[in-house]
C-alpha cells in the first residue's frame, strides 16, 4: 500500500435478512469495502421461510375469499346459464411450490443486486474472534479465512422456539418454517399460540378451507395488542368458524400417524390432522463468539443495542430479530441502515420504537403505531381517542366490508401521537399515520389534507376532524 493510499473501513456483516442486506448496500454507497456471509441464502428467514412464504400464503387465502364472498355484491357463477354457488378449491402443492420460487426468486434478486453493487458475498457461518475478527467457514470449499474488519454487524436472525414435548417433525407437527412442505390442505389445523404468528396462519388455513382450533394460553388472541382490535378479531374469527380456547396452555402434542394429540393443560384433550407450534422464536447468537468479544446478551440470548443499533463493543452492531429491538423486517432493515450510517459517520436518526409501523396480516388486518389508547387509560401519556367505524365509510360499503375501524389518538395539544387501523390491506392505510406521527403533525394539518372520495383514508381524516379542539 503506497504512503497515499488510504484502507478503506471494511464491514464485515453475518446475516445478509433485511438488516444485513440493507447494511451492506448502505456500506457501499458511503465507500467501505463491505463482505456479507450468510448460510442459506440472501434475504434470509424473512424471504426464504418466514415474511415471503406466509404473506404469499395469506394473499392467496384473500383471494380464496373474495371469490367465495362475491356474490354478496352481485357477482355470479354459471354453468349452462344456470347460477352456481362457487365453492373455491386449494391445491397447496401448488400454492406452496408458487410461493417457495417467488421466496427464492425474490433472494437472487437481492443476492444480484449486492452483487452489482460490489458487495463481496460468501456462503458460509461466521463467528468472532475477538472484536476485529471474523472466521469464516465457506460451505461451497470448506475452506476457512480471517477477515480483519473496523465494523462488524451481526444481523444472524432467530428460529422457531420448540417445547421439549411438542417437538415438530415437519409432517403432522410443524413449525412456521416447515408448513411449505404440504401437498394437501389440512382437514383440521391445531395452531398453538395467539400471537401474531399464530392469529396470522389460524386466518389464512381457515381462508384455505381448513378447520382450525386456535389454543391460546392468554385471555384473549393477540394479548398485548390494541384491545378494541383484539376483540374484534377474535369476534371474526369465531363468526367465522375458527374455535378459539382462551386459557388453555398445551402441555404436550403427539403425533398418532394419522392425526395429532394435543394435551392441554386442565387435562383436556383436541385431535386434528396437523398441529402448527407458533410459540415465539429464540435469536441464533449461539456459537458466535458474541460473550468472547464483550458483546453484552440478554437471559434470552439477545444482543443489547442501543437506538443506533451499536452493543456494548463500540465497532459492534446487532440489527433484527437477533438484537433487543422489536422483530420487524422493517425495523431491522432501518437498523442496519442507522448503524452504517453510525460507524461511517454519516447521519445516523436514531430509530424511535415509538414511531414503528408494524401490521398483523390477518383478515381483516391490524396495523398500529404510535402511542396506543389503553396508555392513556394507564396514564402514561395525555390525549384524546376518536374511532371510526368503517360500517360508515362509504368506499367500504361499496365493497362489502362491514368490520373493522380506524382509530386516531392525539395529545391535548393537538399532535398526532398514535393511531390504529383493522381493515382490509390495513398495512398500506397506516402509513400516513406513521407520516404524520414522525413528522409531528396536527389532526388540524391532517384533516386540511386532501383525501380521494370516496376512500378508505377518508376516515382518517374524519378522524382527525373529529379531534379538533377549538380555540377558547
Amino acid at each position: 500500500m503506497s504512503k497515499t493510499e488510504i484502507k478503506k473501513h471494511h464491514i464485515v456483516i453475518i446475516g445478509a435478512g433485511p438488516g444485513g442486506y440493507e447494511a451492506a448496500l448502505a456500506g457501499i454507497q458511503l465507500g467501505a469495502e463491505v463482505t456479507l456471509i450468510e448460510r442459506s441464502g440472501v434475504g434470509g428467514a424473512a424471504v426464504l421461510t418466514d415474511v415471503v412464504p406466509s404473506k404469499t400464503l395469506i394473499a392467496t387465502a384473500e383471494a380464496a375469499a373474495r371469490v367465495s364472498h362475491a356474490e354478496s355484491l352481485g357477482v355470479y357463477f354459471s354453468l349452462d346459464g344456470k347460477k352456481i354457488k362457487p365453492k373455491t378449491e386449494i391445491d397447496l402443492g401448488l400454492l406452496n411450490d408458487r410461493l417457495m420460487v417467488l421466496a427464492e426468486s425474490q433472494s437472487e434478486d437481492m443476492r444480484d443486486n449486492l452483487i452489482e453493487a460490489g458487495v463481496r458475498v460468501i456462503q458460509g457461518t461466521g463467528r468472532l474472534d475477538g472484536n476485529h475478527t471474523v472466521v469464516v467457514d465457506a460451505i461451497e470449499d470448506g475452506k476457512s479465512e480471517r477477515l480483519e474488519a473496523k465494523t462488524i454487524i451481526i444481523a444472524v436472525g432467530g428460529h422457531p422456539r420448540q417445547l421439549a414435548t411438542a417437538k415438530p417433525d415437519g409432517k403432522r407437527i410443524l413449525d412456521w418454517t416447515q408448513l411449505y412442505n404440504l401437498e394437501e390442505v389440512p382437514s383440521h389445523m391445531i395452531v398453538v399460540g395467539s400471537g401474531v404468528t399464530g392469529a396470522e396462519f389460524a386466518s389464512a388455513y381457515r381462508g384455505l378451507g381448513s378447520e382450525v382450533t386456535l389454543v391460546s394460553s392468554r385471555d384473549t388472541v393477540l394479548p398485548g395488542n390494541d384491545p378494541d382490535a383484539a376483540a374484534l378479531l377474535e369476534e371474526v374469527f369465531r363468526n367465522n368458524g375458527i374455535k378459539v380456547m382462551a386459557k388453555s396452555r398445551a402441555e404436550k402434542v403427539v403425533n398418532l400417524g394419522d392425526q395429532v394429540e394435543v394435551t392441554l393443560s386442565n387435562g383436556q384433550v383436541i385431535h386434528g390432522s396437523h398441529a402448527l407450534m407458533a410459540v415465539g422464536s429464540i435469536p441464533n447468537t449461539a456459537g458466535l463468539g458474541l460473550e468472547e468479544a464483550g458483546v453484552a446478551l440478554t437471559e434470552s440470548g439477545h444482543i443489547q443495542v442501543n437506538k443506533v443499533a451499536r452493543t456494548s463493543r463500540a465497532n459492534v452492531y446487532a440489527v433484527g430479530d437477533c438484537s433487543t429491538f422489536l422483530p420487524l423486517a422493517s425495523v431491522s432493515a432501518m437498523q442496519g441502515r442507522t448503524a452504517v450510517f453510525h460507524t461511517m459517520g454519516d447521519v445516523a436518526t436514531p430509530t424511535e420504537v415509538r414511531n414503528v409501523a408494524s401490521n398483523i396480516f390477518t383478515a381483516p388486518e391490524i396495523a398500529s403505531v404510535g402511542w396506543m389508547e389503553q396508555d392513556i387509560k394507564d396514564g402514561k401519556v395525555n390525549g384524546f381517542v376518536e374511532k371510526i367505524d368503517l360500517a360508515s365509510n362509504p368506499r367500504a360499503k361499496m365493497q362489502g366490508i362491514d368490520v373493522g375501524f380506524i382509530k386516531l389518538i392525539c395529545s391535548t395539544g393537538g399532535t398526532v401521537i398514535g393511531g390504529v387501523i383493522v381493515a382490509p390491506r390495513a398495512s398500506d392505510l397506516i402509513y400516513s399515520i406513521a407520516i404524520a406521527i414522525e413528522n409531528r403533525l396536527t389532526v388540524d394539518e391532517v384533516a386540511r389534507t386532501f383525501t380521494v372520495y370516496p376512500s378508505m383514508s377518508e376516515s382518517i381524516s374524519n378522524a382527525a376532524r373529529a379531534l379538533h379542539q377549538p380555540n377558547n
